[in-house]
């Protein structure tokens, strides 16, 4: 009996390897992955232990390298990758493409040119669109177009595809088996849209079963606390059977009382102003919105950055007196519980929040499965040979 074969995928700039594992859930057979940093490429090895982890800075490896002891040989039928954001990112004030970093993408695009794989997915920050008045996405148009591959690109939103928060990402599809690129259907949708599907998940149907934690408190290994109340908190326990990097950040004298004066919904305003950082002291009631924010049980988390640190976003318990733990953090990307994070909390957070959600890796794996079915349809129509035809002879 004859099994079908997998597709395969490489993941470049893979990071924790949120792509890897949401391409993998969708079946996707990750043949080799690539990060510069230590840490990620020992988390990476961890959670995805049949892909051949590459570590070190990309501009050190070539196509072959990643090709080598795989057996997809040279068929690849999709690469993806995101190329390091921060060069994009809104939260970088120097911003710009003189950050050494910016040009990374075109590190990603030798790949595509070494490797020809039949797709290309890459994922950036909504940012890359407005630097050098949209230079770096007219360049990657340009070059994919160069190297026989039609292009799209949409800006997706992560909560339309069943992750508990609110996070823009920009994606770039490329295909050079077709003239027509599959994007991701929503399947989640905000509560006065509730006939058209599922309802968006909130932070409460994501973490609310979790071991309730003072300051400081928690172990990097420990057992479930009662059971899940959610559907979407049984899929995050689906294969574990214990709890991974759930332990809350030390806080100082200061936030802690800071924290006091913060109801859901609330935020540093609610914040006696002596108590304020000096700087904030001075802000307009309208900035900062986010800041010290304490989101409410039915909300959407706000995005999950590198850090879940109180001067930069709403990343407060909605009901302890703390700060988000790691864990809370990949609940809230759809990591699941399986999933364990390693290095410094320093790492585990940067990992967790430089990662690609997997749930809408999957939604966007999806999507490229159905283009490759397609091409593979056609092409088997294009083999079958035509019947000749019939000539009846009028007597």
């Amino acid at each position: 009996m004859s099994h079908a074969v997998q597709p395969t995928c490489i993941d470049l700039f893979a990071g924790a390897g949120g792509l890897s594992f949401g391409f993998a859930q969708a079946g996707f057979d990750v043949v080799a992955a690539n990060d510069f940093d230590p840490v990620a490429c020992e988390t990476l090895s961890l959670n995805h232990q049949g892909t051949r982890v590459l570590c070190g800075p990309i501009q050190g490896f070539s196509a072959s390298d990643f090709l080598r002891d795989t057996a997809a040989g040279t068929d690849i039928d999709c690469l993806v990758g995101g190329p390091p954001c921060q060069a994009f990112s809104v939260y970088n004030h120097q911003r710009g493409m003189h950050d050494s970093r910016s040009g990374l993408f075109r590190e990603y695009l030798r790949f595509v040119d070494g490797l020809r794989p039949k797709i290309v997915v890459m994922e950036n920050v909504t940012g890359i669109t407005s630097i050098a008045n949209g230079g770096a996405v007219r360049e990657i148009h340009e070059r994919l177009g160069e190297l026989g591959y039609h292009v799209e690109h949409r800006i997706l939103r992560a909560e339309e595809y069943g992750v508990p928060q609110e996070r823009r990402r920009i994606v770039f599809i490329g295909t050079r088996i077709g003239k027509q690129v599959a994007w991701p259907k929503q399947n989640h949708f905000a509560p006065d849209q509730i006939p058209f599907g599922q309802r968006f998940v909130t932070i409460w149907d994501a973490i609310s079963d979790l071991p309730p934690l003072e300051i400081s408190q928690g172990d990097e290994v420990q057992p479930y606390f009662g059971s899940a109340v959610s559907k979407y908190q049984q899929l995050m326990r689906s294969g574990s059977i214990e709890l991974y990097n759930h332990v809350a950040p030390f806080l100082s004298d200061i936030n802690r009382k800071r924290l006091k004066f913060i109801p859901q919904g609330g935020s540093w305003r609610d914040i006696p102003v002596d108590l304020l950082p000096t700087g904030m002291k001075r802000a307009k009631r309208s900035d900062h919105t986010k800041r010290y924010g304490r989101p409410r049980k039915d909300d959407l988390a706000c995005t999950i950055l590198t850090k879940c640190d109180l001067h930069w976003g709403a990343y407060i318990h909605p009901e302890q007196d703390r700060t988000l733990t790691v864990r809370e953090a990949a609940r809230l990307q759809s990591f699941p519980d399986a999933f364990r994070f390693l290095g410094s909390r320093g790492d585990q957070f940067r990992q967790v929040g430089n990662a690609v959600p997997p749930l809408l890796a999957q939604a966007i794996a999806s999507a490229v499965l159905e283009m490759l079915k397609l091409a593979k349809n056609k092409s088997r129509v294009s083999r079958v040979p035509s019947s000749p035809s019939r000539v009846t002879a009028i007597a």
